[in-house]
């Protein structure tokens, strides 16, 4: 892992832009150590450096956790697949029209979560090799099929955030009823992009003994913001 770049923030946290081969990535590191770690995903295609995530992060960060994002093949500045871009493309423009996107979903939502799981894994060893840093391992982010399958296959991970759900691949879906860990679930009432029902369905599925749902009416962006201090009170039950 080779840091490229590093600025310490007004609260005391210090964000570090890092490579890790192919793979780009940030981190924060709050003031004190050791920090529990905390990895942050997004998909669709989003930068790490999505101002949303980005103030997650911070704020995370200023809470005492270590966060970390990367970048999955085709999202921010990795390249893209014209094949990849048209899938997108044809994604949106099915969504739009409500029409069924099972087989798009599958085609192409699959192999990226197939794909992204070795990277974060890979990213997962070398981030908890350096000072300041250790374990219990929380996942949180709006890329809920990811974290599905880090969640079975990664034991190092202990809790999870999950944002929407909606459009989960058929596998992850299966793969939900195997997760065993701590659960926080975030639901948009009126989320535009992700099916309620399916989202509810999906929340239902997992097999984790302590399970929360929170749902608050608005579109995919409009999650309130104290959802934010919710989101670590859960870690801080669980990393803690």
């Amino acid at each position: 892992m080779q840091f490229t770049s590093e600025q310490r923030l007004d609260d005391g946290v210090l964000e570090r832009e890092f490579t890790l081969g192919e793979i780009p990535g940030t981190l924060w590191t709050p003031g004190s150590a050791p920090a529990p770690l905390v990895l942050m995903a997004h998909n669709n295609g989003l930068p790490k450096a999505d101002p949303r995530l980005v103030a997650r992060a911070r704020y995370t960060a200023g809470r005492g956790y270590a966060v970390a994002t990367i970048d999955a093949v085709g999202c921010g500045d990795r390249p893209r697949s014209a094949a990849d871009e048209q899938a997108r493309a044809d994604l949106r423009r099915t969504m739009q029209a409500g029409e069924p996107v099972d087989e798009i979903l599958e085609s192409f939502i699959g192999p990226l979560v197939e794909n992204a799981v070795p990277e974060w894994r890979t990213t997962l060893d070398a981030l908890l090799e350096l000072p300041g840093i250790g374990g219990p391992v929380g996942y949180s982010g709006g890329w809920t099929a990811l974290g599905i399958r880090l969640a079975v296959v990664e034991p190092r991970i202990a809790a999870a955030g999950f944002f929407a759900g909606g459009y989960v691949p058929r596998a992850q879906r299966e793969e939900a009823r195997q997760v065993s860990i701590p659960l926080l679930f975030l639901l948009q009432w009126d989320d535009e992009g992700n099916p309620r029902q399916r989202a509810l369905d999906l929340f239902d599925a997992f097999g984790s003994e302590e399970k929360t749902l929170h749902a608050n009416v608005g579109g995919h962006t409009g999650t309130p913001g104290f959802e934010l201090e919710d989101g670590c009170r859960f870690l801080d039950r669980h990393l803690k």
